[in-house]
């Protein structure tokens, strides 16, 4: 007598499309890797094998060996949970809805420190390793260039400190000033 499969014990069919399909998006993924520098490769934390992988698809020259290697980190990557390498990309790539909401804390605390100096005090108070000299000097930096209308080197330079400022290894000593 034939026993009836149960809900629970049926494995659901893929159709052979979205399995290649799948396997595609895959290697697209692993294709993203080649991109990357070897610091950002290790910050997404990628498995041993699949890190080899990648750097070895750098030192092929020759157009097939190169294609063959993608095929192998896609191979490597089927056997990979690929949610952590996705968002690790997506944060790298700055897609990510917090690393978004970092930058715009962090462009919001540049404008409020271009309109008034007093913000530094803030800033020192939060982060007490920052350098209010430097600061205050591509502060005046900037606001002299947006004066002359040249270009913006000053007021990306204000970013980039506020933004390692940010991210060094010191906790802040309370919350970012945005934060509130």
């Amino acid at each position: 007598m034939r026993r009836k499969a149960l809900p629970e014990e049926e494995t659901p069919v893929v159709s052979k499309t979205r399995q290649k399909q799948a396997m595609q998006d895959l290697q697209s993924l692993g294709a993203e890797l080649l991109e990357l520098s070897r610091d950002q490769m290790k910050r997404i934390g990628l498995p041993e094998e699949l890190y080899e992988a990648v750097l070895e698809w750098h030192r092929f020259t020759k157009h097939e060996a190169k294609r063959r290697q993608l095929q192998y980190i896609g191979k490597l990557m089927r056997g990979l949970d690929p949610e952590p390498i996705a968002a690790g990309l997506a944060l790298l790539r700055g897609e990510s809805a917090a690393e978004t909401a970092r930058l715009h804390r962090l462009e919001r605390l540049r404008e409020e420190l271009l309109a008034d100096e007093s913000t530094l005090q803030r800033i020192a108070e939060t982060w007490p390793e920052a350098d209010l000299g430097q600061l205050r000097t591509l502060r005046r930096n900037t606001l002299k260039e947006k004066e002359a209308a040249r270009p913006p080197r000053n007021y990306r330079a204000l970013f980039q400190a506020l933004k390692a400022l940010e991210s060094s290894d010191h906790a802040p000593a309370k919350k970012a000033p945005d934060d509130e």
